[in-house]
């Protein structure tokens, strides 16, 4: 396919660091990653030339525009299972899906001292509200909510939880004070202050964050050259430095 050879010509001369026809790509991307994605981009357009403009949102809701036809060439999801239902919706090429990051989950409060070390806090009480991203919506959430399962908790946090619609949303919970505490990601709160709790990969489904080229930019050089890029060093460093690890940077 015509598209198919043009889309690896490109990522291979990017690979290279071979000059492209600057150009501009759409990005729909995870609220979590929406930190580290503005300086990615800021270091992508000083590399390559190729602009990139942003729209941050929860994984869910991005999908379903998507399908309403939004004309993004690049999803950067907190999920692996989007990316892969869009490629089987038709609406991503194939064979473009990787992993570019794996999240960590993070209980957070910017009161010192109130969330420990083991999240012992959650059984102990000495909060109103605990805020989590919807489930439904947000990887992030259904990881906390798979956290709260395997402590026992479900059901009776079940009065206290404020759920958000993102997990940029969620942190605004806790960050103004809606919830003395709330399960957020890691690249969220590196450089503030208060106590949180690393929740321990064990407790919940790994968060694997997908790529995939969107049938939207299959010719779009751009948008290939960023799905190089994500894989590349520079990169890498900046997720290194919001906290991002794992099978991916």
């Amino acid at each position: 396919m015509p598209w198919m050879r043009r889309f690896w010509t490109t990522l291979l001369l990017a690979a290279a660091g071979l000059p492209v026809q600057a150009g501009q790509a759409l990005v729909a991307v995870a609220a979590n990653f929406s930190a580290p994605m503005q300086g990615i981009a800021e270091a992508f357009a000083a590399d390559t030339g190729h602009v990139l403009k942003l729209t941050p949102g929860a994984t869910g809701a991005l999908y379903a525009q998507i399908r309403q036809g939004a004309p993004f060439d690049v999803l950067l999801a907190a999920d692996a299972e989007t990316p892969q239902r869009l490629q089987s919706d038709g609406l991503a090429v194939a064979g473009s899906r990787f992993t570019y990051a794996t999240g960590r989950l993070v209980l957070w409060s910017p009161q010192a001292g109130l969330v420990d070390d083991q999240g012992a806090v959650l059984a102990g009480g000495g909060f109103q509200h605990l805020a989590l991203a919807n489930p439904k919506l947000a990887p992030y959430g259904r990881a906390a909510a798979e956290v709260l399962q395997r402590r026992g908790l479900a059901n009776a946090l079940a009065p206290r939880l404020v759920m958000g619609q993102n997990i940029a949303q969620t942190y605004q919970f806790v960050a103004t004070g809606n919830a003395e505490l709330g399960f957020v990601a890691r690249s969220q709160v590196m450089a503030a202050g208060g106590s949180a709790w690393v929740v321990p990969e064990a407790l919940h489904a790994p968060i694997r964050q997908d790529a995939v080229l969107l049938r939207h930019g299959a010719d779009n050089a751009a948008a290939s050259a960023l799905l190089a890029y994500l894989r590349g060093p520079r990169a890498m460093a900046l997720m290194r430095q919001f906290g991002y690890g794992g099978d991916g940077p």
